[in-house]
């Protein structure tokens, strides 16, 4: 298994941002989505991580149109979440150049919505499991719901899920250092892959997390490390490559 870094793009009212721990009044501007998307593309990236902030918070897809556009003009593929709770949705987004969508809080509210997903695209969909204190957070991040991580991963397994995203909410932005325990009890627990999102602060996170590629952490979301300049994806990519 390869071991894969996504740079994130956060998408709220048509620029690229970066949260505080997904609080919506604590955001910093990047610039346009697309001048990102095709920096980090130059810079070695060999997927992308969109989300449509607007999408996650009010469960329609705001910023549609930059992100399939975003997938016409980069040659890499692209993973898109926020606000996927509808079948026209997914289906708009796999059929318009995107390689793989995330189903967020409709994992938790809408189960049956969430089979038909599985059922019709398989390993083109991920789940994202947003976690405050070990328990799945919902609506972008302004609920938290009473199911456990792992409990929720065995269940979408069981379902033909095979890939997770998971995100400790207490680390994302924060620089502080990602949660590998909790990437790797996910993953061994639920018996799945999982992309490790929130926290990545340096180079030696990512490392880290890459060290336990055969252990079920199949990759890493990297957003405001990136941004910052406190990683270089570029660095980080020759050495993975190598």
């Amino acid at each position: 298994m390869s071991f894969i870094v996504y740079p994130a793009i956060d998408i709220r009212g048509g620029k690229c941002v970066r949260l505080l721990q997904g609080d919506y009044n604590q955001e910093t501007v990047y610039g346009e989505p697309l001048q990102m998307a095709k920096k980090w593309v130059e810079e070695g990236a060999a997927w992308l991580h969109l989300v449509d902030l607007d999408g996650a918070k009010e469960g329609t897809q705001v910023n549609r149109e930059i992100i399939t556009g975003i997938a016409r003009q980069v040659d890499v593929p692209i993973q898109v979440g926020g606000g996927l709770r509808t079948m026209e949705a997914v289906d708009h987004f796999l059929q318009n150049g995107i390689s793989r969508v995330i189903i967020g809080t409709a994992a938790i509210q809408d189960k049956a919505f969430t089979e038909r997903v599985l059922d019709k695209y398989g390993n083109r969909v991920a789940i994202g499991i947003d976690a405050r204190n070990g328990y799945v957070a919902t609506h972008g991040w302004l609920e938290t719901s009473e199911v456990r991580a792992e409990e929720l991963a065995r269940e979408l397994k069981a379902k033909g899920a095979e890939t997770f995203i998971y995100t400790d909410i207490s680390r994302d932005g924060t620089l502080q250092g990602p949660n590998v325990e909790g990437n790797l009890q996910l993953a061994q627990q639920a018996g799945v892959s999982v992309i490790a999102s929130g926290g990545v602060s340096r180079p030696e996170d990512i490392d880290q997390l890459a060290s336990h590629v055969n252990e079920g952490i199949s990759g890493v979301i990297v957003g405001k490390a990136l941004y910052t300049g406190n990683v270089s994806l570029k660095d980080v990519m020759e050495k993975l490559g190598g």
